[in-house]
């Protein structure tokens, strides 16, 4: 499978929707992924598995601090290293633009998503009760900060 990571697109959005539709219990608007096109402080990535939209990670610059909003990989394309990939391109060209921290937030729960965040060097640092919906649950904060 050959997976090319590019920036997000207005031509993305509606096959977006669908992953974040089936993946999420609280899934971002096509609304919201066209308002992230509009904001410079915003870098949002898509991955293509074989020309198809397979997923997508993106983050918001507040200072030279991104904050990762959302990684989502659609079903099918789950457990083939893209979310691996994506992040890894995001904080490139982070780094290229004056990134000097990452944070995200992820349910405790998920084992998956906080295996793949620390192996790119998140490291947990406290908790954030009640954070999610649908079911509630607890967020692990995660930061990932560059060396100086």
């Amino acid at each position: 499978m050959e997976i090319k990571v590019r920036e997000l697109r207005e031509g993305d959005i509606s096959e977006l929707s669908r992953i974040e539709a089936e993946s999420f219990s609280l899934p971002w608007s096509a609304e919201a992924f066209r308002e992230l096109l509009l904001r410079p402080y915003c870098n949002y990535l898509v991955a293509l598995a074989d020309g198809k939209l397979a997923g997508c990670c993106g983050y918001t610059d507040s200072f030279h601090e991104a904050t990762i909003d959302n990684v989502v990989v659609a079903l099918e394309y789950r457990n083939c290293g893209i979310a691996q990939i994506m992040l890894k391109k995001l904080m490139e060209q982070g780094a290229a633009s004056g990134i000097e921290a990452y944070t995200l937030e992820v349910r405790v729960s998920n084992r998956a998503a906080i295996h793949i965040y620390e192996k790119l060097g998140f490291r947990s640092e406290g908790i954030r009760p009640g954070f999610y919906e649908k079911p509630v649950e607890d967020a692990m904060i995660m930061w990932k900060r560059n060396k100086i």
